[in-house]
């Protein structure tokens, strides 16, 4: 599965987490949430994003990996995501060689991720700026959707995504 896909899935569990989880759990969901808040999108952080996405495609190709194998949706902060990038062989490196960190990739994927959500939210009918979000950084993915659906796109084409080719018919 692609790296923006096992992201996304342990963004979407975190946000799961911060409405139904009390205590300390709790309180590492709300530090994440600031983090992703505070996070300031950029064109150079956009950059070294891009150049870090297009190395770790190229360093999946060049790994074998079992489709069934864990997808890291299970992930519950970003300490726990920015451990089990870590734990891919040559990831790290591969970011670090991009110019980014393994936590600023995640953190830089989960901001422009929330950043694309809010300003949908916005574009329906009386949709308000959710709470704690920024404007810039919505008006950034505003100005860059097209670069960073571009990125996505290219995600998405995996080998345990290909659709198996239809038998000719026998005639």
């Amino acid at each position: 599965m692609s790296n923006m896909k096992h992201v996304l899935r342990a963004l979407l569990a975190i946000t799961s987490l911060a409405l139904s989880l009390p205590g300390p759990a709790q309180a590492q969901v709300d530090r994440d949430t600031q983090e992703i808040n505070s996070y300031v999108l950029t064109d150079a952080g956009l950059a070294r994003y891009k150049k870090a996405t297009e190395a770790l495609h190229a360093q999946a190709a060049k790994t074998p990996h079992d489709c069934d194998e864990d997808d890291g949706s299970d992930a519950k902060s970003i300490d726990q995501m920015v451990a089990k990038f870590n734990a891919t062989p040559g990831y790290k490196a591969t970011l670090q060689s991009a110019g980014m960190t393994t936590r600023e990739y995640v953190v830089f994927t989960m901001s422009v991720f929330q950043a694309g959500m809010a300003s949908w939210a916005l574009s329906q009918p009386g949709g308000k700026l959710p709470p704690g979000m920024s404007m810039a950084n919505i008006n950034f993915y505003r100005q860059h959707e097209t670069a960073m659906a571009g990125l996505n796109q290219d995600s998405e084409s995996d080998d345990c995504n290909a659709e198996e080719p239809e038998d000719e018919p026998s005639e």
